[in-house]
């Protein structure tokens, strides 16, 4: 590996390790009230996951000039969201799972009523931990955070997958799922570092909303992958668990070798989309290789 990448992996690792930091501080903050959903709340975000959407935002600001501390909210508040969406994904009465980042469930460590309010919980906190600095642009930084995760985003496209068990989807429909699922959380982490940094007219926001739009497809093909070849020590869930739910996915609908060719373009578009950051994109890049390279 070059030097400039070993430098981007750096930078990398230090904004995971931040981003664990400031979660620590809003999750660690014990209520007194109840101390049940204290655990659960921290059981289901601290100390496992890739942070890949936290890395994201600060990647994102500071490619454009942001300053960490100013990012630290954002950051922290996605993350949340993402964790909620876990929390409730594994319920039974969504994909039912036992095992989550290798180790069990929520709803299995704690039980099922705590974890859907740890879960919505989540939810709210990560609102307020949004708010909780003054930006001249929070209106639009919780507007993104709000759409991303709601009704026209996230919750849609989990809402899709789950009618779509059993049916046959076209190419067209598999992605706009994706693209909901997953995509969403994932550009609205690069449009929250962008739009901490600068205004939403500047052409750097729409060259990275295009990045984040190609690698977060790129993503979610890529854990259709997984679910595939990988095992299930490795992944940390069940492998597998796609096809024995019979969901669309990538590999089902285009075969393994053409859905792993689909990922690749999807990266190289990405990295095209970063050209007009020059040298400051170069983490985002070395980001996105990892994000269809890794193994869980």
């Amino acid at each position: 590996m070059s030097v400039e990448g070993v430098r981007d992996e750096a930078v990398i690792d230090e904004a995971r390790s931040r981003s664990e930091h400031v979660l620590a501080g809003w999750l660690n903050r014990q209520s007194g009230v109840c101390s049940a959903l204290d655990d659960a709340l921290s059981y289901s975000v601290l100390g496992t996951g890739k942070r890949l959407r936290p890395v994201l935002v600060y990647l994102a600001g500071r490619a454009l000039g942001a300053a960490d501390e100013a990012l630290d909210s954002p950051a922290a508040a996605i993350e949340m969201i993402h964790a909620y969406s876990l929390v409730h994904d594994d319920l039974p009465a969504m994909d039912d799972d036992d095992l989550r980042r290798g180790r069990p469930t929520v709803h299995r460590a704690f039980d099922e009523p705590l974890a859907i309010l740890a879960g919505d919980a989540l939810q709210t906190l990560a609102f307020e931990a949004l708010a909780s600095r003054a930006h001249p642009r929070l209106g639009a930084l919780v507007t993104t955070l709000a759409q991303a995760a709601g009704r026209d985003g996230m919750a849609a496209g989990q809402a899709i997958d789950l009618g779509a068990v059993g049916s046959i989807m076209d190419l067209a429909a598999l992605q706009a799922m994706h693209q909901h699922k997953t995509g969403a959380l994932i550009r609205a982490a690069v449009r929250l570092g962008a739009l901490v940094a600068v205004a939403e007219t500047d052409p750097r926001v729409a060259a990275l909303d295009r990045f984040a739009a190609a690698i977060g497809l790129a993503f979610q093909i890529h854990d259709d992958v997984l679910d595939v070849t990988g095992d299930t020590q490795t992944l940390g869930k069940a492998s597998g668990a796609d096809a024995h739910r019979d969901k669309p996915t990538y590999p089902a609908l285009l075969g393994l070798e053409t859905a792993q060719a689909r990922a690749r373009e999807l990266l190289d578009e990405a990295l095209e989309a970063l050209k007009p950051l020059g040298e400051a994109g170069q983490p985002l890049a070395t980001l996105a290789r990892f994000m269809i390279a890794r193994d869980h």
